[in-house]
């Protein structure tokens, strides 16, 4: 079998690959003699290194990511053979690898073991080194940092602006890019152009400008300081397809300053070539990652990730102001969700924040949005992050399609709801009935009891204090007092805002078949409960207070599971017990079911 394989091996093939002189090598058949994972890389990105053998040589390989999965579905093992359809040669200090961007396993051939002795690449001597093609490092490849430092760069070659795509014959990969790399050009999507920024220092003072580029194998951020900026902020356009051709200085990426995954980032240079593509359409429009609403939870804080869901509310421009620098800022907050059961809140800031105006219910995509865990799961879009409307992708059509189905009268839970719950360690096996909440008298002792109960709202008071004016300040939710018409105050923060954020603190009557209790209410579960934030609900009543009573109304007779505490609090003199709502959300009724059954079957029925 062995030697049957053997003849459909294309011999010599790896050493014509890296010598010019012997023309192309087309889709050539090699031995897969090693497979194994690249250490770990900082965007958590699977990688995987091959050694691919011809009998006569072997040479080391990296699978871009997009072939990744030819390992992952176990076709790839040692001892099969392959044919590389398409590839790029690159050099090192004598060392030579290739960049394998498409494979095809030829399963018919079967395995065997090593055939032949083949020996490693080498290279000729240092002149022949000067003339390998293109240089290409591979992210860590080697595993660790050449001796002697990076290479030489390259004489700059003259910019040539009206350079044609056929000067653009060998296109390489963003993955492919690193400090050590010269004479590349690479094809890509700008999907993202920042306004142009001014900096001062004491070295004095200019403007720069970053753009993200994207082509199939990954995503990568370049910057134009001052000449440059000036020289080529107008070439870019967000969604136009261009050649970027070295000299381009390569560095160490400012995670900082971006959203992408890429461990290097780029820096326009006098010479470096920017042209527009004619053919803009074999780049990929734009790639997310996304995470779901739901998953949330389950992604650190700080993280950064890309979020697709149905715009459910808007809420109105606000400002807040920099503790650090005193500068004010424009804010919005923006309600999603998916089908996940879960919604979130997400901020947009500065100029989209004002300018937003995209309808409810409408599928939006972000792409950098940082996560933040204060008060649950929330999400901010990053300056350098970019927002899809009605996006032309599987998913968004996927989302709106369940939305129009059943997704508009479903009732969603808040991650700060589930926050609560898992803080405040909530056993599920701890319910209770409103006659055994006061039996047991939960509530009563020195600790906090906590209870889950199925309870339905009979009464919300109108005529109370339902919420009250909380400060705009992001993290403080403190109430603030009107000092003067537009002039909030804020004491905990020192700051005065032209209007507050009206937040729930309501108590509602819930009953069971067994009693009726008083519960107190926060913000999260006042807008499940409401079906609108506060500062709706506070606009209502001054527009139409016959529509504000009858929010109020349709909230009664309502059913919901309830997830509580129990606390003995002092008012005045006296002591009682105050039950306070961590999370609430909709009854599931095959939750409900399983658990009277097993009430039932509990019962000796002899």
């Amino acid at each position: 079998m062995a030697s049957d394989a053997a003849s459909h091996v294309t011999v010599g093939a790896l050493s014509a690959i890296f010598d010019d002189t012997k023309g192309e090598v087309r889709e050539p058949i090699v031995q897969c003699v090693q497979i194994k994972p690249l250490p770990p890389q900082a965007n958590n990105q699977e990688r995987y290194r091959a050694v691919f053998s011809d009998i006569a040589n072997y040479v080391q390989t990296m699978l871009a990511t997009q072939a990744n999965h030819v390992v992952t579905d176990g076709s790839l093992r040692k001892g099969c053979f392959v044919r590389l359809k398409n590839f790029q040669a690159n050099s090192v200090k004598g060392k030579k690898i290739l960049i394998v961007l498409d494979l095809e396993v030829l399963a018919d051939l079967g395995e065997a073991e090593k055939i032949g002795e083949p020996k490693p690449l080498e290279a000729k001597g240092e002149e022949e080194e000067k003339t390998q093609p293109t240089t290409i490092s591979s992210n860590g490849f080697y595993g660790s940092k050449l001796q002697g430092g990076p290479p030489q760069q390259p004489a700059q070659a003259p910019a040539m602006r009206g350079a044609t795509a056929s000067a653009h014959a060998t296109i390489y990969p963003i993955e492919a890019i690193s400090p050590y790399s010269n004479k590349w050009t690479i094809k890509a999507r700008c999907t993202s152009k920042s306004p142009i920024k001014t900096w001062h220092n004491k070295n004095g003072e200019g403007k720069l400008f970053s753009v993200n580029l994207l082509d199939d194998s990954g995503e990568i951020r370049a910057t134009g300081f001052t000449e440059q900026c000036e020289m080529l902020y107008d070439v870019f356009q967000e969604g136009s397809v261009y050649y970027i051709s070295s000299p381009c200085r390569v560095q160490i990426a400012k995670k900082q300053f971006s959203n992408l995954s890429n461990d290097y980032e780029l820096t326009f240079e006098r010479d470096t070539l920017v042209e527009k593509a004619e053919d803009q359409n074999d780049v990929p429009q734009i790639r997310f990652n996304f995470t779901t609403i739901g998953d949330l939870q389950s992604v650190e804080k700080d993280t950064t990730t890309d979020v697709i869901g149905i715009l459910k509310d808007v809420g109105e421009t606000s400002q807040i102001v920099s503790k650090g620098t005193q500068k004010p800022y424009d804010k919005r907050e923006l309600g999603l969700v998916d089908n996940s059961g879960f919604s979130v809140r997400l901020t947009i800031w500065g100029a989209t924040a004002v300018n937003f105006n995209v309808p409810p219910e409408s599928v939006v995509a972000f792409k950098g949005v940082k996560v933040s865990d204060f008060g649950g799961r929330s999400l901010s879009l990053l300056s350098s992050g970019t927002m899809a409307v009605d996006p032309d992708i599987g998913e968004a059509y996927r989302l709106k399609g369940w939305y129009d189905a059943q997704g508009r009268t479903e009732v969603f839970n808040s991650h700060a709801s589930v926050s609560n719950a898992t803080n405040s360690s909530i056993k599920p096996d701890q319910f209770k009935t409103v006659a055994q909440v006061r039996e047991e008298q939960l509530g009563m002792s020195d600790q906090v009891d906590y209870f889950s109960m199925k309870g339905t709202v009979v009464y919300i008071r109108q005529d109370a204090t339902w919420c009250y004016p909380a400060c705009l300040s992001e993290g403080c939710n403190k109430k603030v007092t009107m000092m003067d018409e537009g002039q909030w105050r804020c004491e905990k923060c020192d700051k005065s805002h032209p209007k507050p954020e009206y937040r729930y603190i309501m108590p509602v009557s819930v009953s069971d078949h067994t009693g009726q209790l008083w519960l107190s209410c926060f913000d999260d579960t006042g807008r499940l409960l409401m079906g609108t934030t506060a500062d709706n609900l506070m606009q209502l009543r001054e527009d139409d207070p016959t529509a504000f009573g009858e929010v109020f109304q349709e909230a009664n007779c309502q059913t919901w599971d309830f997830r509580c505490r129990a606390k003995l609090d002092t008012f005045g003199e006296q002591q009682r017990v105050r039950y306070q709502v961590s999370s609430a959300k909709p009854i599931n009724y095959s939750e409900e079911a399983s658990r009277l059954a097993k009430i039932i079957s509990s019962y000796n029925l002899n």
